[in-house]
This record gives C-alpha cells, structure tokens and sequence, in this order.
C-alpha cells in the first residue's frame, strides 16, 4: 500500500460534486431488475456492460470509496483488500466480481497495481452508476454498497452503507444463494 499523504488530485470536480451528504436510498426490491450500465473495465482493458451478463452467471457488484489512487477510503480499504484475496472462492462459485470505483482511468490503473487487483475494476468518475444505484455519498466520494444479482440480473441481495455495517462481510456474499 501507498503511505504517501500527498493530497493532490483529491480536490477535483468529483469531489465537489459529491460534498454534499446524500444518504443511501436505493429501494429496488429483491428480485427486481437491476439498472444496466456500461463502464470501462481497467483491470482488463475492455468495456462492461452489465446485460451481456445477463443469462450467463450471477454477479457481485462492489461500489467502493477511493478518493484516489494514494488515499483510501479507512472503510472500504480492508473490504477492497478482503474481496480481491477471496476473488477465487467467488468465481469457484460461479460469481464474477465486478468492483465499481469513482476513481478516473489514470488512478484506477494506479489502485490495480497498487492492490494487485485481480477482478474487473470498472472506472465511473461521472458516479452516474454510483447515483443510478442510489448509493449516496458523503465527504468527496460516493458511499460503498454491494449488490448480488442472480443470472437472470435480478436483485438477490444488497448492502448499503451505514456506519455501523459500512460494508457486507466477505462471506455473507459468499453465501447467498441466487
């Protein structure tokens, strides 16, 4: 990990952007569709689109809190460290994991080489997927969530943040069933 406290490049338009406090109020039912989106995937250099998933696997998608490549979020931090060493417990059984950072291209090629990322870490500095999945978000960043879809994309399970539970445990998600 990067112990440097150089704080360049965190006051950006995204920071502003999101200041303002919004709590989480995604209210999507279980087993509801989930809204598509397409995001470039840095991890791989290629672009996702959540539908082609559709009928294919179930999926995890991790919002996470990078304010950017040399400050993580103190919350999200351990959470991004603890999917990424169980990325295989989760693909062996049949999830891929798509994690969903704020950070822009540049940065999150930065966190991959950093945090030896081995899932597809998709890149929204626009936090339009971010606000699409209500997530909300506080202090510079949107807040983290987690959100399980079965293979049809349906919503099986979700996670928003609270300070309490910032983030699902690694095997909560592991064990649900979709």
């Amino acid at each position: 990990m990067l112990t440097s406290t150089d704080f360049r490049g965190l006051l950006n338009e995204r920071f502003f952007r999101n200041f303002f406090p919004i709590p989480a109020t995604n209210s999507l039912p279980l087993g509801e569709m989930t809204v598509d989106f397409e995001l470039p995937d840095i991890t791989n250099q290629r672009q996702i689109k959540l539908s082609n998933y559709r009928g294919k696997q179930p999926l995890i998608l991790a919002f996470t809190r990078i304010f950017t490549e040399k400050q993580y979020c103190p919350l999200c931090f351990p959470h991004i460290k603890a999917i990424n060493e169980n990325y295989e417990r989760f693909t062996e059984k049949g999830f891929e994991v798509l994690m969903i950072t704020s950070t822009d291209q540049q940065q999150s090629q930065l966190v991959i080489k950093d945090l030896g990322i081995k899932m597809p870490l998709l890149s929204d500095p626009s936090c339009r997927t971010f606000q699409a999945y209500q997530v909300g978000q506080a202090l510079g960043a949107p807040l983290p969530a987690q959100f399980v879809l079965d293979q049809q994309g349906k919503l099986g399970f979700k996670h928003l943040f609270s300070f309490l539970s910032p983030n699902a445990e690694i095997e909560a998600l592991l064990n649900v069933s979709v």
